[in-house]
């Protein structure tokens, strides 16, 4: 976290060289870039420190021969569920509603029902959201592209 408020400050002087519509443009440019990266790695079960993402528990009823798996996370992916937001000279991705229970409870590995009046589960904790070094540069070299330009 002390390396996101590093960024946060470096980026804060730069920011203040551009007007306002530039800013909030610069902005939301680098939320729909870093939600973008999210998406693509809950795509790819990778968190943001590029680990695989823990394997599904075993599951009888899922073995089955002719059972589908799917891959987890699909919902959340999702453009209605994962936001990318801009306020000001903040830029947020978040998931929205009902998947941000989902998304919380899995991130970090809490306690949940599987499903209403069933039994409550421990989660292995599955980091959905963050930024990896690739992230980092990525904002970095917005920053200086709009600076430039």
């Amino acid at each position: 976290m002390a390396e996101l408020s590093h960024l946060a400050d470096w980026c804060d002087g730069l920011l203040q060289k551009l007007s306002a519509s530039e800013r909030r443009q610069l902005v939301r440019q680098i939320a729909t870039d870093l939600r973008r990266a999210n998406v693509q790695r809950i795509a790819q079960q990778v968190t943001p420190e590029g680990e695989a993402f823990a394997p599904r528990k075993p599951n009888k009823l899922r073995e089955k021969k002719g059972q589908i798996r799917k891959r987890m996370f699909t919902k959340l992916r999702m453009a209605r569920n994962l936001k990318a937001g801009a306020k000001g000279d903040e830029a947020s991705v978040t998931f929205a509603g009902r998947a941000q229970w989902v998304a919380r409870v899995h991130h970090y590995g809490l306690r949940d029902k599987v499903k209403r009046g069933g039994p409550e589960v421990t989660y292995v904790a599955r980091p959905l959201l963050g930024l990896s070094d690739a992230d980092r540069k990525r904002v970095t070299d917005l920053v200086l592209a709009n600076l430039v330009a």
